[in-house]
């Protein structure tokens, strides 16, 4: 899949509320310490780190697309994890885990089929898998006024022919693709999160609409920023639904 232009250094500034969503996912993980777990996308390291501290005796495993972010975690975990920069779609691994974690990260990836087949290969029988990411609804409102900036002049002739990178898929088709793809059990469940960032442009910017400014020239990327927060107004709600999932292999 194509590689998002992450500054991974921004992210771990701005991140707060991943950082807090993530933590909420983190403690529904059934850890004894000593456990093989991989951390599926894990940005620049927030929830690895305390992932990290529930593992004593055990091993973590982090991986990201994203070499930005990748050194980024490397800068803030040092050896508490072995951190790879690699697809979540091509992952594999030299060892059999017994669980994965993941947080906003699998919205990001539009097969969901080849990923849940993909990570069940990698566990053991029995291993868990304990993930959220943007489900049906997410930041529906927030990206509706992007849009219609986006579908502005100067800005709508670079988006003629762009396509959204995002899969925000609901708790039923999920879980029946889970279960297609080999778990024997998993619950699925769309929470509403409601966030109101600190440092609300640089968070639009650098985690939401992303995609909508690498699309423009650099000469129009801040002009582009200007528009939308303007349309927005204050304060700032980013209208975030999550898609939890549990499942076991």
């Amino acid at each position: 899949m194509p590689v998002r232009q992450w500054d991974g250094s921004s992210y771990d500034r701005i991140s707060g509320p991943q950082e807090a969503m993530g933590l909420e996912v983190l403690a529904r993980l059934e850890l004894s310490g000593d456990e093989v777990v991989l951390d599926a996308g894990c940005g620049s390291g927030r929830i690895t780190q305390a992932l990290a501290e529930r593992l004593p005796r055990g091993r973590v495993v982090a991986v990201d697309e994203s070499p930005s972010m990748a050194e980024a975690a490397r800068r803030r975990l040092g050896p508490a994890a072995d951190v790879r920069v690699a697809d979540l779609l091509e992952l594999d691994l030299e060892v059999e885990l017994d669980a994965i974690l993941s947080t906003a990260t699998f919205h990001w990836i539009t097969d969901h089929e080849r990923l849940f087949a993909t990570l069940h290969r990698s566990l053991r029988p029995g291993g868990q898998l304990v993930a959220q990411c943007g489900g049906e609804g997410n930041i529906d409102g927030l990206r509706g006024r992007a849009g219609a900036v986006a579908a502005r002049p100067p800005y709508a002739e670079h988006f003629r022919d762009w396509r959204a990178p995002w899969n925000y898929a609901g708790p039923e088709l999920t879980r029946e693709r889970l279960l297609n793809a080999g778990f024997t059990s998993a619950e699925c469940s769309l929470q509403p999160y409601p966030v109101r960032p600190e440092q609300p442009r640089e968070f639009l910017r650098t985690i939401i609409l992303e995609p909508h400014v690498q699309r423009l020239p650099s000469a129009l990327r801040e002009r582009f920023m200007d528009d939308v927060m303007d349309e927005l107004g204050q304060p700032v709600i980013v209208d975030y639904v999550r898609l939890n999932i549990d499942a076991r292999a």
